[in-house]
């Protein structure tokens, strides 16, 4: 396996033999220096040019910048030729004389450049459609510096739909896009965008959002001149929409499968390497995803039987997603839900985590321009949102264990521990791999068990149905990319063996076709984390805190999953320490 493979690499790397001469350690130490130093001035001068290239702000936020990447075809090739000579120089560093510290960076940095190797060389700059579903901001900005940045970025919509629509173009060509039948209705959510009532358009909401600390002059003349620049930006959505509904959708691409793609092969099995950054086939992935369905389906049906169901498992079924009990009457409802799972949660918290971050997380309807084709929630640091679009389809039973995995402790939890975290590189601050933070989020909803989250079976049938919904997902991306599976397949699949609305699971398998490989690193991350606890549980025994174990994860920021493996392996066999000890923070 890889990740004994690394463990035993380390392990080696960091031994120093007994019998060592006494001055063999300073010229050990010497040569850990020099490839230490020889990484870090590698990952800051990519990093610093990173931000210039992709108009990140000092903080590696696309949305703190004052103006908008360029993504033409030459600024493409441009980044494909520096990754590539980045990642050579980076693989001349001997990994294994770099101090413990820097061997993690240099593994994010190396995967993360990996990852930008891969969707250059198969141009998924080509394929950028949905780019506009996240940019409008979530709520209000922080300062008058960042709207002022963001009415330039309004400036330069037009700009860069442009060469977006450019890019399309080029994917349609050579048949690089998205399935034409996942794609019916998708250019609506563009619609608001080029709203010409500026009140009305998604872009301004934020202005009506600004905060009171922007003295009151100020407020007046920024929201007047982000009034000028939404209604300027509008027309170039208003071009955009049109290219999608009358050019791209109609001309996009008939067959559904990832290894249908130009190169698909090839391609879908670098975006499984890359979204679960493991050595594995879609064919072991497949039967790993069988495993785990047989085994939850167990419990589902031991579940049906406490709540009191004589009927058959598919009647189960369809008395969970019909009867008008497990509905929100009002998006208020949803909410309140929500946000009661939220509160009971953070008094659960102190015994699951000793680092609890100060900075604090707000929920939020989804925005309703892309609300019909989003997903039940969606957590970050900000906000931590909920759908509230089509009530029937969001079962109540399904809030508790999606309030764990995008609130807290999942997504926004963590975003704001990353926003906290020691002062390390910025690669390691900003990058963010899905096996690892998808992996905890999955990872929480089975820890919402111990919290008391599942006060009925109800309850408790709604987390076993997101586990399988994660479960199911190995078996159906890998069926869809790469068996041969038709959409129908997959829709039967999904809905025989979990509780979700018919909504909810054809927005999730279209999800699947128009992302490859995305939605294999939720459950390949989670059974990771539970078999690495179950390891610590054994060999610590009575020493086990699982706040120490939380913290360890949590404390490295997101990593590829060989590297968490290999750092949880150490912390167990170093006996399980608090990684917090000697730390006089407040929040400690």
């Amino acid at each position: 396996m890889r990740y004994l493979s690394s463990a035993a690499l380390v392990a080696a790397a960091f031994a120093v033999p007994a019998a060592a001469p006494a001055l063999a350690q300073p010229a050990t130490q010497a040569a850990a220096q020099s490839a230490d130093a020889r990484l870090k001035a590698l990952y800051d001068a990519e990093w610093q040019w990173r931000t210039n290239e992709l108009a990140l702000d000092a903080d590696g936020d696309r949305q703190g910048g004052d103006r908008l990447p360029h993504v033409d075809a030459a600024s493409q090739a441009r980044r494909a030729a520096y990754w590539t000579n980045a990642l050579a120089e980076l693989n001349k560093i001997p990994f294994d004389q770099l101090s413990p510290e820097e061997r993690i960076n240099a593994e994010v940095f190396r995967t993360a450049l990996e990852e930008f190797a891969v969707n250059q060389k198969y141009r998924e700059f080509e394929d950028p459609f949905g780019f506009w579903t996240w940019i409008a901001p979530r709520g209000g900005l922080t300062s008058a510096q960042a709207y002022r940045n963001y009415i330039k970025r309004l400036g330069d919509m037009p700009r860069h739909i442009d060469e977006q629509i450019v890019n399309m173009r080029a994917g349609l060509k050579r048949g690089f896009t998205k399935p034409r039948v996942s794609l019916a209705g998708r250019d609506g959510p563009i619609a608001p965008l080029a709203a010409t009532d500026v009140d009305a358009n998604p872009l301004f909401i934020t202005f009506a959002a600004m905060p009171g600390s922007i003295p009151e002059g100020e407020r007046t003349a920024l929201t007047a001149e982000g009034r000028r620049a939404v209604a300027a930006a509008a027309p170039a959505f208003a071009k955009l929409r049109a290219f999608v509904r009358d050019e791209y959708i109609p001309n996009a691409r008939v067959p559904i499968a990832g290894e249908a793609l130009p190169d698909g092969k090839a391609y879908y099995a670098a975006k499984v390497r890359q979204f679960t950054t493991l050595d594995l086939t879609p064919d072991q992935i497949h039967e790993i995803g069988l495993k785990e369905v047989a085994r939850i389906d167990a419990d589902m049906q031991a579940t049906m039987k406490k709540a009191g169901w004589t009927g058959d498992f598919a009647g189960f079924l369809h008395f969970l997603k019909t009867d008008p009990q497990f509905t929100a009457k009002s998006p208020y409802e949803l909410l309140a839900k929500s946000a009661y799972i939220a509160n009971r949660i953070n008094g659960q918290l102190k015994f699951l985590v000793g680092r609890l971050p100060r900075y604090r997380f707000t929920i939020r309807p989804t925005p309703d321009n892309i609300a019909p084709f989003a997903t039940g929630g969606n957590g970050g640091l900000e906000s931590c949102l909920m759908n509230t679009y089509n009530l029937p389809a969001r079962p109540l039973y399904t809030i508790p264990p999606l309030t764990a995995h995008e609130c807290a402790p999942g997504h926004s939890f963590q975003a704001a521990l990353a926003l906290e975290a020691p002062n390390r590189p910025q690669i390691r601050r900003t990058t963010y791999f899905s096996g690892y933070g998808e992996g905890w989020g999955l990872y929480t909803e089975w820890l919402g068990i111990q919290m008391g989250l599942y006060e009925t079976p109800y309850d408790e049938f709604g987390r076993e149905t997101y586990e399988m919904w994660r479960a199911a997902r190995l078996v159906v991306d890998t069926g869809l990319h790469h068996k041969g599976w038709t959409r129908q397949q997959a829709l039967d699949y999904m809905k025989q063996h979990t509780a979700l609305s018919d909504h909810e699971v054809t927005i999730e398998v279209d999800r699947y076709i128009n992302n490859p490989g995305q939605a294999l690193a939720y459950k390949l991350g989670e059974m990771l984390i539970r078999r690495k606890r179950a390891e610590a549980e054994k060999a610590l025994g009575a020493a086990f805190d699982q706040r120490w174990f939380h913290d360890t994860l949590l404390g490295l920021g997101s990593v590829p999953l060989p590297t968490l493996e290999r750092v949880l392996d150490e912390w167990i066999a170093g006996g399980g320490k608090d990684p917090n000890a000697g730390d006089t923070g407040a929040n400690s």
